[in-house]
């Protein structure tokens, strides 16, 4: 009897579950909600609405930029990309170091670079090392390189140069229009000197003296005026291998001593003596002697020992 028992209570396991499920339920089920309810759905809302402010304020924030900055397909406000480099219109400020090959500017205009304190251009060489420099300030404009050179727009021809030996103007006529003239320190060598149509050409030495040599002549010329010759103390006319020559119709040399002629006494009846012999001293001292039927320079060595 023991043997039936385990099949005997799974056929009534088996009936009494299958009655079960015939049985009308007298209970009411209970459904349970899926989704987010509550404060939780307001929060949602808010943060997409948020979320969906912001990506609209973005895009007219975007959008006005855009429209502000002028940007286009070739560049943005006055900057324009081209196939020659990147050209500027207007006037534009750059806040930090600007590196480019060569600047220039439209045809029609000029290049204007303005600085509230000063405008510098540097050279340098593959090693960063600075080997020129232009500075323009507001009172000097100061230029550090090796050599400087100004030419001219057609031939190129220079101008002006300038290095540590020397200054070379080449330049058809150097015109100065102070009305001091030019001052040099030490000595000008130059093959012409000459004023300006009407005007006079002065050398003038205030404190020193004025020398000027050449190894073939010096040659000075005035074809349409006066040569003026001054100075306070002594003026020298010196040939080392030649001569003075001096060609005037009148040659007048003004305040010579003149001595006395011995030979023939002066008579206060008798005429006054009117024409007079040039003498020259051993030492270059000239004096006016009365003239006589001979020389009389020898009679008057007093001028020549005590004036």
């Amino acid at each position: 009897m023991m043997s039936f028992t385990p099949l005997q209570m799974t056929r009534e396991q088996y009936i009494l579950a299958t009655q079960q499920n015939h049985l009308p339920r007298t209970e009411n089920p209970q459904f349970y909600p899926v989704g987010i309810y509550g404060w939780r759905k307001r929060c949602l809302y808010f943060f997409v609405l948020l979320l969906l402010v912001t990506a609209i304020v973005n895009l007219a924030m975007t959008i006005w930029i855009l429209k502000v900055m002028n940007f286009t397909v070739d560049g943005m406000g006055n900057l324009r990309v081209t196939k020659e480099g990147i050209r500027l219109e207007g006037i534009s400020e750059f806040l930090l170091p600007l590196y480019v090959k060569e600047i220039h500017s439209r045809k029609d205009s000029p290049l204007i670079l303005q600085s509230d304190r000063n405008v510098t251009l540097n050279a340098r060489n593959a090693l960063g090392q600075l080997t020129g420099q232009l500075t323009v300030g507001a009172d000097t404009v100061e230029a550090q390189c090796k050599k400087f050179e100004v030419r001219a727009s057609g031939g190129g021809r220079v101008l002006f140069s300038a290095n540590e030996e020397e200054i070379t103007i080449g330049a058809d006529r150097l015109k100065i229009t102070g009305t001091e003239g030019a001052v040099f320190g030490h000595s000008v060598e130059t093959p012409h000197i000459r004023a300006e149509p009407s005007q006079d050409l002065k050398l003038e030495s205030p404190t020193r003296s004025l020398i000027m040599e050449a190894p073939r002549g010096v040659q000075v010329s005035a074809a349409a005026g006066d040569l003026k010759a001054t100075c306070r103390k002594e003026l020298h006319l010196q040939s080392t291998e030649g001569e003075i020559f001096l060609n005037a119709d009148t040659i007048r040399l003004g305040n010579l001593p003149v001595g006395s002629f011995s030979a023939a006494p002066p008579s206060s009846s008798g005429p006054q003596q009117t024409v007079y012999e040039l003498c020259a001293c051993p030492n270059g001292k000239l004096y006016l002697s009365p003239a006589g039927v001979g020389s009389t320079c020898h009679s008057s060595s007093s001028i020549c020992l005590w004036h």
